[in-house]
């Protein structure tokens, strides 16, 4: 049997691939560890790149109204300057605006817990006054206080010989943070500034080590996820803002304390699609009780209100319409990501999910194309099928006719 080159290459390929797969699979522990290694040695240089490409959203916009500035170096750079100030200037509004209402909520609460806590107090000793067959059963119980103090002593103990190795653990943990942190927003810098240069960098090593069909495809697919993310980041952002500034004009006509402190607390928290304004109910909710039940109850009709109008009328349009994934799609994407990776999943996974969807949905539509043209042809072929058997049946007719036909002429001239 002879094989051509081309089977050859595949079948070896195959056996590559899967060779490759029974090693990963027999020391998958190790393989994973070793991943999870790598992941960890790489974390700044991921961190760098998702900073950078964030920030190279709203780069962009500003990039192209510097269009009066004619260097392209001098503009990449007051794109970048203008996008760093951009950003501090809003992790100081949002801390001019928490710091201050944070530090009233702790004065308050600081008011409010005790007398919280010495009406409970007031209201279970009445509560026992009036039914002292409550503590019957405590009667018999018995303290052997030795025995509580030599407890507490012994974890006083322990917890100092854990407190001090832990304090050095955290401590360097701190400064590898804080490390990770300055070498992320170099790389990022180092990616905004020459982002073009490794652009055609990777296009020119995709190119040298696939195919041209491969490369198309890579390319396609890797714009397609630039995309999808770049509209996710946009319209997540600006959704939690509306729905922020939704909780602080509410609550303010409705004469409500903590009014910028909830609605920054559930513009943070917006940020994780679909439970992420959860958190800031909680938030919110327990603030409130510290003034009042009633309150607490109505910031809660409020938040499930505005919570509602938000989910069906402002999330389709702002973010639904962006990343163009059905809310079902939305929801099992929350859920896995948050299932696997926590916070990180829930945002990250519904622009992977829309990218999946969409190529499913153009290899489906390729495919039934492909399933009409086949059609179309089979039906071409049947009716071409079927004039050429009417043809030759309307053929042989004719030529039976004839056949009759001098037939008879034969028989006509014996007759005479």
């Amino acid at each position: 049997m002879n094989l051509s080159d081309d089977t050859v290459k595949k079948i070896r390929e195959l056996i590559v691939f899967a060779v490759i797969v029974v090693i990963i699979g027999a020391n998958w522990q190790l393989c994973l560890s070793a991943l999870l290694r790598l992941v960890s040695v790489l974390s700044p240089f991921i961190m760098g790149g998702c900073l950078a490409f964030v920030a190279n959203i709203p780069m962009k916009f500003i990039e192209s109204k510097l269009g009066f500035v004619k260097k392209p170096g001098a503009r990449r750079a007051l794109g970048i300057i203008i996008t760093l100030l951009l950003a501090v200037l809003i992790i100081l509004f949002v801390m001019l605006m928490v710091i201050p209402q944070l530090v009233v909520s702790l004065r308050s609460l600081q008011s409010v817990v005790p007398v919280f806590f010495n009406s409970a107090s007031e209201y279970i000793s009445g509560l026992i006054k009036e039914y002292p067959e409550l503590l019957s059963p405590l009667s018999d119980v018995r303290v052997d206080w030795n025995s509580v103090i030599s407890t507490v002593s012994s974890w006083i103990s322990n917890s100092v010989s854990v407190i001090l190795p832990g304090t050095v653990t955290a401590i360097a943990g701190i400064a590898s943070s804080l490390t990770n942190g300055v070498i992320a927003f170099i790389f990022a810098l180092y990616i905004l500034i020459g982002k073009e240069k490794l652009l055609l960098q990777a296009k020119a090593g995709l190119r040298a080590f696939t195919s041209e069909r491969h490369y198309v495809m890579t390319v396609s697919v890797m714009r397609l996820i630039g995309e999808k993310f770049s509209a996710f980041v946009t319209g997540q952002c600006l959704e939690a803002c509306i729905l922020g500034m939704m909780f602080v004009v509410t609550l303010s006509i409705a004469n409500m304390p903590y009014a910028i402190l909830i609605g920054v607390l559930v513009a943070m928290t917006a940020l994780i699609p679909v439970f992420g304004a959860f958190i800031g109910c909680v938030i919110g909710a327990f603030l409130m009780l510290m003034q009042s039940p009633v309150l607490a109850i109505i910031f809660v009709v409020i938040f499930l209100v505005i919570q509602q109008i938000e989910g069906n009328l402002i999330y389709p349009h702002v973010v639904g319409g962006r990343v163009d994934l059905p809310a079902i799609w939305v929801l099992m994407a929350v859920t896995v990501g948050g299932a696997f990776f926590g916070i990180v999943g829930m945002i990250a996974f519904i622009p992977i999910f829309s990218v999946i969807y969409a190529l499913l949905r153009s290899y489906v539509r390729l495919r039934n194309e492909a399933a009409r043209e086949e059609s179309e042809e089979a039906k071409k072929d049947t009716e071409l099928s079927a004039a050429i058997k009417d043809v030759s049946v309307r053929l042989r007719l004719d030529k039976d006719i004839d056949k009759k036909d001098l037939n008879k002429e034969e028989n006509d001239n014996e007759q005479q």
